[in-house]
């Protein structure tokens, strides 16, 4: 199979810290790739770098052989529509209320739906999610679980090709985790391209097909999720690795 994303000699830089060196990897269309490794490794800012929104200080990042740096701005609003992403912190807009943060993709990527199909799918994504209550209110007023839930929803809503998943089920229930579980292996059952940030161990095993493992801003090793349940040694070093 293909790859639908490429990161070719990757890197990045803030503060006069080098968080990402000199990445190269390769992600399969329709598969399942779990990112883990030790906290503050730059497992996030790759994970941002192959959703285009960090740019590498140097190297490159393919989204079906086109460099994402170097798309017009057609080719870029059909990236923004394939793909999705879900933040560690959920990144709602403060000034707005939950109907609009969630009706401002649809209006973006759907210019010619109308007020009620928005609505509508609105509707169906956060029924989806297990989001129950009211829309017309602002993030503030969710608890953290809650906001999570919406920005998992947001991301649900243009059906996208590629879903990036940062500490997505961090903050939630075991039951509201299981389903946003469910939600991703029915994608993964579609051939959505799925990339995600673990440190669980149960949702790696439910979820990933390969594994890529990041250590000070390099990665150690990509594997197969085979090989790890075929190797008690790695499989006790990737545990490891998330705890910390």
């Amino acid at each position: 199979m293909e790859s639908i994303l490429e990161l070719k000699d990757a890197s990045f830089s803030a503060q006069d810290r080098n968080i990402v060196q000199g990445v190269s990897v390769k992600f399969t269309e329709g598969k399942t790739t779990a990112i883990v490794g030790p906290s503050g490794g730059g497992k996030s800012t790759v994970l941002k770098m192959a959703a285009g929104l960090l740019l590498p200080d140097s190297g490159e990042v393919l989204y079906r052989g086109k460099n994402i740096a170097h798309m017009t701005r057609a080719e870029d609003l059909d990236f923004r529509r394939e793909s999705a992403f879900v933040f560690q912190d959920s990144a709602l807009w403060a000034n707005q209320d939950l109907f609009q943060i969630l009706e401002l993709p649809l209006k973006i990527h759907y210019p010619d739906m109308g007020k009620n199909e928005r609505a509508q799918r609105i509707k169906e994504v956060t029924e989806l999610v297990g989001y129950r209550k009211d829309l017309d209110i602002r993030p503030s007023r969710l608890s953290m679980g809650e906001q999570k839930l919406i920005g998992f929803a947001r991301a649900l809503l243009c059906n996208p090709d590629l879903l990036y998943l940062d500490e997505w089920t961090e903050s939630l229930d075991e039951t509201a985790a299981d389903r946003l579980i469910s939600i991703v292996r029915r994608m993964q059952r579609e051939n959505v391209t799925v990339l995600f940030i673990c440190h669980d161990m149960r949702i790696f095993r439910i979820l990933a097909e390969f594994v890529i493992v990041i250590v000070d801003g390099k990665i150690t090793f990509h594997t197969t999720r085979e090989e790890v349940d075929n190797d008690p040694e790695l499989s006790n070093y990737l545990r490891m690795g998330m705890a910390l």
